[in-house]
């Protein structure tokens, strides 16, 4: 494989996981506290309705987690094809 090849599947495979990545938050933002709302405030979670909760804070920490995630994924990613340091 040359640097070239190595370096489009490189990116190719980075933007599947930003994509992956990007619906779920997404879906757990605006999904979650907006369009599914209705359905999740019919659950309680911590004393409040689930849409509230997911309106207000789970859609930061689903970001936060995400990030993490995002971290290992691409520290792998840079192991497969020779870029860590």
């Amino acid at each position: 494989m040359t640097d070239k090849q190595k370096a489009m599947a490189y990116w190719k495979e980075n933007l599947k996981y930003l994509t992956i990545l990007l619906v779920i938050w997404f879906l757990s933002s605006y999904g979650a506290g907006i369009l599914f709302k209705d359905a999740l405030n019919k659950i309680q979670f911590g004393g409040f309705k689930l849409g509230f909760w997911f309106a207000q804070q789970g859609s930061i920490y689903v970001f936060v987690i995400l990030i993490f995630v995002y971290v290992r994924l691409m520290n792998k990613l840079d192991e497969k094809y020779g870029f860590d340091e």
